[in-house]
């Protein structure tokens, strides 16, 4: 059911910060912005080609005329539950098709989900219902061993927000998803400006904060990412990483192959043992990793031989050691594209046309030409081309304030001239190329000297006897910091001297060995894989290790 074609004014909601007109206006005249809906993406396919494949899960195939009635009975259904455009909507769900539907759904009414992790508990969850007032709170019934529902009912009786708490699965005590279900009628929809949803922050320090895309600057990168990336109907994108994720969300991903007509697998797992199987039998053009997780792939295609020439790998979310790189092209036999991204909007990447070695050396350029970036020093002054500083950056998907984060919160993040102050060390090459360098909090204090943790982690993965490692600062009495490293040891052990010596041979200065070492059987990690620093601080803390 098409929505109605009424004049629809901008949603007014005192906690988004928009772009300025002057800023609007040039990214409309541009083409970057074109009033576009995201709950419209699926239409042309299920009209012109209606029995094509849009989704994969397991045994469930959904052609695109299945999956859009599914979301216009869904979006009336919830509708008739009283969810009105505007209002938030917090989604906790794994990779599924409900996620798919409900997402779609909610756009078309106008209501904003708010995608958390599957991996997240009450903490993080109570204060996003405390931050964002949902009105509902949608879950799975069971995921990975973990039971929602105990989760659910405790979080609602510190909400007093949420009204319906809706599950894929058994239910329990609550709603039924699939039983939201209602003759589709005409809805208004939202305005093209208005936000579509709100993503997290990333990081792994503090609570996350709510990062608002809309419509219009989604609707461009999904559009831009897929055209650059050469994703059309004939892609099969596997959405290995969590769809909840901007990476596997929008880069193109989930919703960039959905709009180009092409096909979505979703995974379970981005472990090997559940993929390689999928990407051979759905002919799997397409994927996005963080470098842990291919370095772990890598090693299973050496065992089984396996290799992919026809797939293009997305990798980011941590430095590339450029060896990690060549080998993507030499064991998996597939094309790689290197990307630096972050939900708040910026994307930088190597196309596919770049030369191998930039793409194993560099970030690349950025989506569009309108995408301003800076390098500067620590009083914000432009260093000299090609040195080291902090990058901002603003741009036609980049925000201008996190969602109800305040204006001071806002002013610590942004420039006057609206800049996203993104907290990374980057250079510019000659070329025009970003290379990042590492984070300005992922930096050890140790006696005045700054060790960066990204490059001491980089050094240390090179070395043969350590598959997996992180590197943080733990507080010293004498020093100020202490740098203490974690190793996954491969099956020979590691001792301390033999990584200080090591660093050594790699030319790296003597402030920058670690003071100390933890051989540990795995690492903690965040909801999309990358390493949960906060936890290892708070390992050295209970443990009182020196």
């Amino acid at each position: 059911m098409k929505d109605t074609e009424v004049e629809i004014a901008p949603l007014v909601d005192p906690g988004f910060a928009p772009w300025p007109p002057a800023f609007a206006d040039r990214y409309r005249q541009r083409g970057y912005w074109r009033g576009e809906r995201l709950g419209d993406l699926l239409r042309p396919w299920a009209e012109m080609d209606g029995e094509r494949i849009a989704l994969v899960a397991g045994e469930q195939r959904l052609s695109y005329r299945a999956l859009d009635r599914r979301a216009d009975r869904l979006a009336a259904g919830l509708v008739g539950l009283g969810v009105r455009r505007g209002e938030r909507v917090l989604v906790q769900l794994p990779n599924v098709p409900d996620f798919v539907t409900l997402a779609i759904a909610l756009f078309r009414i106008g209501a904003l989900p708010v995608f958390a992790l599957p991996s997240q508990r009450k903490s993080e969850i109570a204060h996003l219902c405390e931050y964002a007032e949902p009105v509902a709170y949608v879950i799975p019934a069971r995921y990975q061993g973990f039971d929602y529902l105990p989760l659910a009912e405790e979080v609602r009786r510190g909400a007093p927000s949420l009204r319906h708490i809706l599950v894929s699965g058994a239910p329990g005590p609550f709603l039924a998803l699939d039983t939201v279900d209602a003759e589709p009628t005409p809805l208004p929809g939202p305005h093209p400006s208005d936000p579509a949803f709100l993503l997290l922050s990333g990081g792994t320090v503090g609570l996350p904060k709510l990062i608002p895309r809309t419509h219009d600057d989604y609707a461009f990168q999904i559009r831009a990412t897929a055209e650059a990336i050469k994703a059309g109907e004939e892609t099969v994108y596997l959405a290995a990483l969590p769809v909840a994720h901007n990476a596997a969300l929008g880069c193109p991903g989930l919703l960039g192959t959905l709009k180009a007509g092409g096909r979505v697998v979703l995974a379970s797992s981005p472990s090997s043992a559940d993929v390689f199987p999928v990407i051979e039998s759905e002919g799997v053009t397409l994927t996005t990793l963080i470098t842990p997780l291919v370095m772990l792939w890598l090693e299973a295609a050496e065992m089984f031989g396996a290799r992919f020439p026809s797939l293009v790998l997305e990798l980011g979310g941590a430095i590339l050691d450029p060896n990690v790189g060549e080998r993507v092209f030499d064991v998996l036999g597939a094309r790689l594209t290197h990307w630096f991204g972050m939900a708040e909007g910026l994307l930088c990447f190597t196309r596919l046309d770049d030369p191998r070695n930039i793409v194993v050396h560099t970030q690349g350029r950025p989506l569009s030409p309108d995408d301003e970036i800076r390098i500067v020093d620590e009083n914000e002054a432009p260093v000299a081309p090609g040195a080291v500083g902090q990058l901002l950056a603003r741009g036609p998907t980049l925000l201008r304030g996190y969602y109800r984060a305040g204006q001071e919160h806002n002013r610590l993040a942004f420039t006057s001239d609206g800049f996203l102050r993104t907290g990374d060390l980057a250079r510019v090459t000659s070329q025009g190329d970003l290379v990042v360098e590492g984070r300005i909090k992922n930096v050890i204090n140790r006696g005045g000297e700054k060790i960066s943790v990204e490059e001491l982690e980089t050094n240390l993965l090179a070395h043969p006897a350590i598959r997996r490692v992180a590197v943080v600062g733990a507080p010293d009495p004498v020093m100020g910091e202490r740098t203490c490293v974690f190793v996954m040891p491969e099956k020979d052990q590691v001792t301390l001297a033999d990584i200080r010596k090591y660093l050594d041979d790699r030319g790296l200065a003597p402030y920058k060995m670690p003071d100390q070492l933890h051989i540990v059987a795995a690492l903690p990690e965040t909801g999309i894989g990358k390493i949960d620093r906060r936890a290892l601080v708070s390992l050295l803390a209970g443990s009182g290790a020196r």
